[in-house]
C-alpha cells in the first residue's frame, strides 16, 4: 500500500482542470494563481508516479491514467464535501425557492436535488420553472432565492457554474440532415441555442429553413423523432432516439454555452446558502452525481412532456 496520502485541494484542482480544459479558469474558480495550480498538478503526478495530462497537447488532455484518477477523485471530493456539510450544518432548516428553465430541471438537477434532500432533510426546496430572462429579473427582485439560467447576451452578474456543449441532433434512422435547405426545429428568437445554430449554418453557407418553432422540449423532440427537422440542444439533453450530427456530415461545430447561478440579494438564510453552495459544487462536476446519465426520451405527446428553454432577447 502506498505510504502517501493524496491532497484534497490538489485533487479538486486536477478535476477542475480536467473539466474546464483550462488552468487559467481553474485558478479563477479556486481563487489561486496559475503557477499554484500547475504546481499542484505536478505534485499529484509525482505522488502517483504517472503523467495525468498528455504533455504534447496544447490544452490539458487526460491520459488513460488521468481518466482513472479523475474517476476516483470526483467520488472522493463528493464524499469529502458532503461530510463537511453534514458535520458543520446538521440542523439547517428552511424554505428555498429555486428557479430554472425546465430543460435543466429535467436533465441536470434531479440527481443533485435528490442528494441535497438527503444531505439537508430539513430544507424544503420549491422549484419554479421559467425562462432564463424572466428568471434573472425574478431573482433580482427577490421572487426566487436562487436561479440557474443560460447566459444570454446582455446578462450581467451571476457565477458561471457549468458549460454545456451544444450539438446538432436528428432522429435515429432519419436522413433529415441531407435535405437542402436544412429543416430546423428551434427555440424562439432571442435564444442563444437558436442564434448559434443559425450563425453556424450561415457561416458555412448552408441553406436552412424553419420547420418548427417551439418553447417546449416536447415540440422540438416531436420534430426530431418524426424526421421533420434537426435541432440544437445541450449535450445533456440527448436521449435515445436522437443521433448527434457531426462534422463528417458537413455540419459546423457549435460552441459551449455558460450556465449562470444567481442568488437574490436578500437570500442570506443558511438554507439558501447551503443550496447555492451545493449547486455550485456539483454543477461544476457533471460526472460526480449518480443518475446524471442520459435518460430515456419522454413521451412528447403527453401532458408530462418536458419543456425546453425558449428565451426572448433580454
Amino acid at each position: 500500500m502506498p505510504s502517501y496520502s493524496l491532497d484534497i485541494r490538489s485533487l479538486r484542482s486536477f478535476v477542475t482542470v480536467a473539466e474546464t480544459g483550462s488552468i487559467t479558469e481553474t485558478a479563477r474558480r479556486q481563487g489561486r494563481t496559475q503557477p499554484a495550480i500547475t504546481l499542484q498538478i505536478k505534485r499529484l503526478e509525482e505522488m502517483t508516479g504517472m503523467a495525468l495530462f498528455a504533455p504534447e497537447s496544447r490544452r490539458p488532455q487526460l491520459t488513460d491514467a488521468g481518466e482513472l484518477v479523475r474517476g476516483y477523485a470526483v467520488s472522493m471530493l463528493r464524499l469529502h464535501d458532503e461530510l463537511l456539510s453534514r458535520l458543520s450544518t446538521p440542523d439547517i432548516e428552511g424554505h428555498v425557492v429555486l428557479g430554472t428553465p425546465d430543460l435543466y430541471s429535467a436533465y441536470l438537477l434531479p440527481a443533485i436535488l435528490a442528494r441535497f434532500r438527503k444531505t439537508f432533510p430539513r430544507i424544503q426546496v420549491e422549484l419554479r420553472c421559467s425562462l432564463s430572462t424572466p428568471l434573472v429579473g425574478m431573482v433580482q427582485r427577490g421572487e426566487v432565492d436562487i436561479a440557474l439560467v443560460t447566459r444570454m447576451r446582455g446578462f450581467t452578474g451571476g457565477r458561471v457554474v457549468r458549460q454545456e456543449q451544444l450539438i446538432w441532433l436528428m432522429g435515429e434512422g432519419q436522413d433529415t440532415h441531407l435535405e437542402n435547405p436544412v429543416p430546423l426545429a428551434l427555440l424562439p428568437p432571442g435564444n442563444v441555442y437558436r442564434d448559434h445554430a443559425i450563425e453556424a449554418l450561415e457561416r458555412t453557407g448552408r441553406k436552412w429553413r424553419i420547420a418548427c418553432i417551439s418553447e417546449s422540449l416536447g415540440g422540438l423532440q416531436a420534430a426530431v423523432f418524426s424526421g421533420m427537422a434537426i435541432t440544437v440542444l445541450g449535450q445533456s439533453a440527448q436521449v435515445p432516439g436522437m443521433k448527434q450530427i457531426g462534422m463528417q456530415d458537413y455540419f459546423p461545430p457549435l460552441p459551449k454555452v455558460e450556465l449562470l447561478l444567481y442568488q437574490a440579494p436578500g437570500a442570506s438564510s443558511p438554507a439558501a446558502a447551503a443550496l447555492h453552495n451545493y449547486l455550485e459544487t456539483y454543477l461544476g462536476q457533471p460526472h460526480t452525481m449518480p443518475g446524471l446519465e442520459r435518460r430515456t426520451a419522454p413521451d412528447t405527446g403527453s401532458a408530462a412532456a418536458q419543456q425546453a428553454e425558449g428565451v426572448t432577447a433580454p
